[in-house]
């Protein structure tokens, strides 16, 4: 038997890796048509009290998996969880604290709308312990939000900012570029708009059509490549001139401001992951599993269980640690591998040393990281560790 082949006959944990917990809140006032995530528009006033409940029910099956495991973030997505009161928010969080060890420095993350209502929440939210914000702010131009089919505008975008920076400090703004029949000059004005607010994180991606959505079958006038390719490059070049540190394919922070539970998913930790649609990964001595939730919020309100918990084979535990740890820019740690798999780094040598070859990845003792080549063609390199 070969060595690879004797590597992958199974796993062994010394050490499990950090855990996180994520909440998905299924709800939004209006889709978006770029919108693939698990988000339904409301119909009349949101469930919240039923929907808690459920979530707590979804939470206490999960328990025995985690015992005496210490949880180190908190991420409440959506959706636009922010539709949710300041009081339910306190009531989620006191709940889990109530169930779960939760780290007292703990990142809590709340994503919000930029709305005029929602922003009059955050004062409640932080008092409920939310200590940082993520807003889908997308653009700072009334016409390319318009296109995005988003609610709010651009003066609500920046009062927002404004309010969420007094409030929490930590704050992050989401933006997008290569919208429809975005300039260059447009993209970067958003950019240096959203700069000049001072937040310490900021994420930029590129709008891009995903399967059922209506900008699938009712595509946009979109820019061309190549000019999309120009307008990520300014991107990095933009905000590194203004001090952010690009750590992620999309991901851009001010030292020593970088997102803890994002930084979980992308270097393998483990998370559970409560509400409908949401997904979570743990690992264990001997295994690494994941767990899934029933999608539809109508079908999730009569069921208390994951949907399926399954265990990940060992000959796939390296594509789904690449599928995260090459998205860092900075690559990863060969120990890493090893720890977040249970895997040793002798298993993936030889599709190492080919995408080495290739030009997408270059290795030292002390990191494995894309080369400038491998993170514009992420995802060759990452199909590349395929089973």
């Amino acid at each position: 038997m070969s060595a690879v082949l004797r590597d992958l006959r199974g796993i062994h944990f010394d050490v499990l890796p950090p855990l996180a917990l994520y909440v998905h809140i299924p709800w939004c006032v209006k889709k978006c048509p770029y919108c693939d995530f698990n988000s339904h528009e409301r119909a009349g006033e949101l469930p919240e009290k039923e929907y808690l409940s459920v979530l707590f029910s979804n939470l206490e099956a999960l328990l025995p998996s985690v015992w005496g495991r210490k949880v180190q973030s908190i991420f409440i997505g959506g959706g636009t969880p922010s539709l949710f009161s300041a009081r339910s928010i306190d009531e989620l969080l006191a709940s889990v604290r109530a169930r779960l060890q939760v780290d007292p420095d703990a990142e809590i993350t709340l994503e919000a709308n930029p709305g005029t209502a929602e922003a009059g929440r955050f004062r409640g939210y932080r008092e409920a312990g939310v200590n940082r914000v993520s807003l889908g702010v997308q653009s700072f131009d009334d016409a390319k939000l318009a296109a995005l089919g988003r609610i709010h505008s651009a003066d609500e975008a920046r009062r927002a900012i404004a309010l969420a920076l007094e409030t929490f400090g930590n704050v992050n703004i989401d933006l997008m570029y290569g919208l429809p029949r975005q300039t260059e000059a447009e993209a970067r004005a958003d950019l240096e708009e959203g700069v000049r607010f001072g937040t310490p994180h900021l994420s930029a991606y590129q709008l891009t059509i995903e399967p059922n959505t209506v900008f699938y079958s009712q595509r946009p006038p979109l820019p061309e490549h190549d000019a999309c390719a120009d307008m990520q490059q300014m991107v990095e070049a933009t905000l590194a001139a203004a001090g952010f540190e690009h750590y992620e394919t999309s991901a851009f922070a001010r030292p020593g401001r970088r997102c803890r539970h994002n930084l979980n998913y992308w270097e393998f930790g483990d998370y559970l992951g409560i509400g409908a649609g949401a997904h979570g990964k743990l690992s264990f001595a001997d295994r690494v599993t994941r767990h899934e939730q029933i999608k539809l919020p109508r079908d999730y309100l009569k069921s208390i269980s994951p949907v399926e918990n399954r265990s990940i084979a060992a000959r796939e535990l390296p594509f789904e640690f690449m599928l995260n740890a090459l998205r860092l820019v900075e690559g990863f740690s060969p120990d890493l591998f090893s720890g977040r798999t249970g895997l040793p780094l002798v298993t993936i040598g030889a599709k190492l040393e080919q995408a080495e070859k290739k030009g997408l990845l270059e290795r030292t003792r002390e990191r494995i990281r894309p080369t400038e080549r491998g993170r514009r063609f992420l995802n060759d390199l990452q199909q590349s560790f395929l089973p």
